[in-house]
C-alpha cells in the first residue's frame, strides 16, 4: 500500500520529507559559538565621553569566511569592525571576530557556498550584534545597534568580484 502524503505538508513536499541525493534529509546544526577576539578602543577617553552636538560618524565593516573542520563541520567567522570618528579624531574602535561551528549533512554540493556564507553568518548575526552594542554601552557611550546585514547581497557581490578576478588572471587562449 503507497504512503499517503502529509496534509500538513508543504505543496509538493514528499512525504519522508526533504530529502537530498543521498537518502539523508539536510541538516545544519550549531555546535559551538565563540568569540575568538574582541577589541575595544576609546583612545581619547574621557574627552571623547563628552556630549557633543551631532554624533560620530561611524564606518562599519564587516567579512565572512568559513573553513571546513571536517567532512560535515565547518567553522564560520564574522568579522565586525566598527569606527566612530569626530572629526579626524578617533571616537571609539571596536573589533569583533565571532565564530561559530556548524555541522552540514545532506545538503547538495552547490548548496554548500550559500549555506556557509549566507545562513551560517545570519545565525550568528544577533549574537555578534549584540556584543558590539555592550562593548560600546560598557565604554560610555550609548549601544551601538548594527542594521541588520544582507548577507545574502553580500555573498553575490563577493562572488561576482571573484568571477571578475578570475577573467583578469586567465592566461588568454590561442589557437
Amino acid at each position: 500500500m503507497a504512503k499517503q502524503p502529509d496534509p500538513k505538508a508543504p505543496a509538493g513536499a514528499s512525504p519522508e520529507g526533504a530529502e537530498a541525493g543521498n537518502g539523508t534529509a539536510p541538516q545544519l546544526n550549531v555546535l559551538a559559538q565563540y568569540i575568538k577576539d574582541l577589541s575595544f578602543e576609546n583612545p581619547n577617553a574621557p574627552q571623547s565621553l563628552t556630549q557633543r552636538e551631532k554624533g560620530p560618524a561611524i564606518n562599519i565593516n564587516v567579512n565572512v569566511n568559513a573553513n571546513p573542520i571536517s567532512q560535515t563541520d565547518y567553522d564560520v567567522v564574522l568579522t565586525l569592525n566598527a569606527e566612530a570618528k569626530d572629526g579626524e579624531k578617533v571616537v571609539f574602535n571596536v573589533e569583533l571576530i565571532y565564530g561559530g561551528v556548524f555541522r552540514v549533512q545532506g545538503f547538495p554540493q552547490e548548496h554548500m557556498l550559500p549555506l556557509l556564507f549566507i545562513e551560517c553568518p545570519r545565525l550568528l548575526f544577533p549574537f555578534a550584534r549584540q556584543i558590539v552594542a555592550d562593548a560600546t554601552r560598557n565604554g560610555g557611550f550609548p549601544p551601538l545597534m548594527i542594521d541588520p546585514i544582507d548577507f545574502a547581497q553580500m555573498f553575490a557581490q563577493r562572488m561576482a568580484e571573484e568571477q571578475a578576478k578570475a577573467k583578469v588572471e586567465a592566461p588568454p587562449v590561442t589557437n
